[in-house]
């Protein structure tokens, strides 16, 4: 069974409602990034950052899958998938893929800011004084700016093994998760949807200039 490995970005999470920072100037939700996606803000202000988060995963609850992430899962009928996501929304999984490795944390999981291993599910509030076991104030499993991405190399030996190797909703722009289109090997083939691809001059990729829904639309057509 051939091994399919898909990266995906906003672009994905956007067409269910899900917004992107990059949409607006640099504004996450009317913030800067800065004061609610780096450790420094959260040390200026950890309230603000935790009502932040607060706010996306009670939005979280409001929005669905789209049909993208569903024709995703059908891909599991014919083929290995696994799934390298940049979100930090759980929209893979309510869908059904069931191999999703999330590069830069997860919106429903929460960690001890004394011990990066104790991560725990959190489908509510997070609020300044709640602590973990130890006495470490509760922080987002986010990885935000200037942080280490735990899941690189893990995403990185994924990307070796790929025989197909699918992007959606990225603009191939952030790193080191746009590095990874240069660990698959020479044969692999290459498959880029986005409405606005960053990627035309590739001559092993096939761009597909259209959203996320219509793009995988289209492309599992190809596959068959």
């Amino acid at each position: 069974m051939k091994h399919i490995v898909v990266l995906t970005g906003a672009g994905i999470s956007a067409e269910s409602g899900i917004k992107t920072f990059r949409d607006a100037d640099g504004l996450w939700e009317g913030h800067d990034v800065m004061e609610v996606a780096s450790p420094e803000g959260f040390t200026r202000n950890p309230e603000l950052v935790l009502n932040f988060y607060n706010q996306r995963r009670q939005q979280l609850k409001e929005v669905k899958p789209n049909q993208a992430h569903n024709d995703l899962v059908t891909l599991e009928n014919d083929y290995k998938v696994t799934i390298i996501t940049q979100n930090v929304d759980d929209l893979h999984e309510r869908a059904g893929s069931t191999n999703v490795v999330h590069l830069h944390g997860e919106l429903r999981k929460v960690r001890s800011t004394g011990n990066p291993n104790d991560i725990r599910e959190c489908t509510e509030d997070i609020n300044l004084g709640d602590m973990c076991d130890k006495g470490y104030q509760l922080r987002p499993h986010i990885v935000w700016f200037g942080e280490a991405v735990p899941e690189i190399e893990t995403a990185i030996n994924i990307c070796y093994t790929a025989d197909i190797l699918i992007i959606i909703g990225t603009s191939m722009q952030v790193y080191p998760a746009a590095s990874l289109i240069d660990y698959v090997q020479p044969n692999t083939t290459i498959y880029y949807i986005d409405p606005k691809p960053a990627i035309t001059n590739n001559s092993r990729v096939t761009v597909i200039a259209k959203s996320a829904t219509e793009g995988t639309k289209e492309l599992i057509e190809l596959l068959k």
